[in-house]
């Protein structure tokens, strides 16, 4: 029988059952991270996706969930995040209500310390998990200095005006909705987190450098070590991202985890030369044959 075009009634009937598929299928549409982040993962994700792919009816847990570049690349049904910043946490929450933006952006250098007094006003009042501290902390986070979140040891915002060109601000994060539905989010220290056998763990932390004010508190080295050794004793698969210092790379060897060292997109300074950035991905709890894209 020869091929036959496909009838009106037809291409009507197929319309209406794209438009019912489930959310689990329709959540395969990826979304970009929302918030501009230093040192953000979407590289890492092809690289995880191997993994990702044999435990994906597991809940993925992030201790350290950041810009989000890893979650929304592997797109898990459920997931549990948690990052110490409290401000992520709640733009994120707010996201999960269909976030959108009622209050006025501006790439201007005056009108950015304004907000950032504001935003700071917020937290000192008791305020900062509302939905316009989300939206100030959404259009800081665009317009500062290079996708930073740094605060003092107070707890204030303090990253500078970031002079960008041009600026394309989102109104509406609807399309976070639905991809946010088994979402937990949770702003807690890590150890904290109530983990089960069946999550699979993937933790970057701050990276083993000078620079670590990404809280008021800082994450110090024995942070790092408390980190390893709190994985290390998990009942489930794990999964830990940091820059390849010496010390990190024998801190988790030491704990039996199997090492990986990856080429990162940038590159650092070493006596005049530009090299390429050495990222470390350490895996415990597989069964053997771990393949990197």
């Amino acid at each position: 029988m020869s091929p036959t075009l496909c009838s009106p009634l037809l291409i009507t009937t197929l319309a209406k059952q794209v438009a019912n598929i489930p959310s689990s299928v329709a959540k395969l549409e990826r979304l970009t991270p929302p918030l501009k982040w230093a040192g953000g993962k979407r590289w890492l994700v092809p690289h995880l996706q191997n993994t990702w792919q044999k435990y994906r009816n597991y809940r993925l847990v992030e201790p350290f969930c950041g810009g989000l570049a890893i979650s929304l690349g592997l797109q898990p049904e459920r997931a549990l995040l948690n990052d110490i910043n409290p401000h992520v946490v709640n733009f994120y929450k707010c996201l999960q209500k269909g976030l959108k933006l009622d209050i006025e952006v501006q790439n201007e250098r005056e009108f950015y310390y304004v907000q950032r007094v504001e935003f700071n006003r917020l937290i000192q009042s008791g305020k900062a998990n509302t939905a316009k501290a989300a939206q100030i902390f959404y259009y800081l986070n665009r317009t500062g200095y290079n996708g930073l979140c740094r605060f003092n040891r107070s707890g204030g915002f303090n990253v500078p005006f970031g002079r960008h060109k041009t600026i394309n601000y989102t109104e509406d994060f609807g399309g976070y909705k639905s991809t946010f539905t088994e979402w937990k989010f949770m702003s807690v220290d890590f150890a904290k987190l109530k983990i089960d056998t069946n999550d699979l763990i993937y933790a970057d932390p701050p990276y083993d450098v000078e620079f670590r004010q990404y809280s008021k508190n800082g994450f110090e080295w024995c942070e790092q070590e408390r980190l390893a050794n709190w994985l290390a004793n998990q009942n489930c698969p794990a999964i830990a991202s940091n820059q390849a210092t010496p010390r990190i790379l024998s801190l988790y060897q030491d704990l039996g985890f199997q090492i990986y060292i990856l080429n990162a997109p940038r590159r650092i300074s070493c006596n005049g030369d530009r090299v390429p950035a050495k990222e470390m991905l350490a895996y415990r709890g597989f069964e053997k044959g771990i393949e990197l894209s």
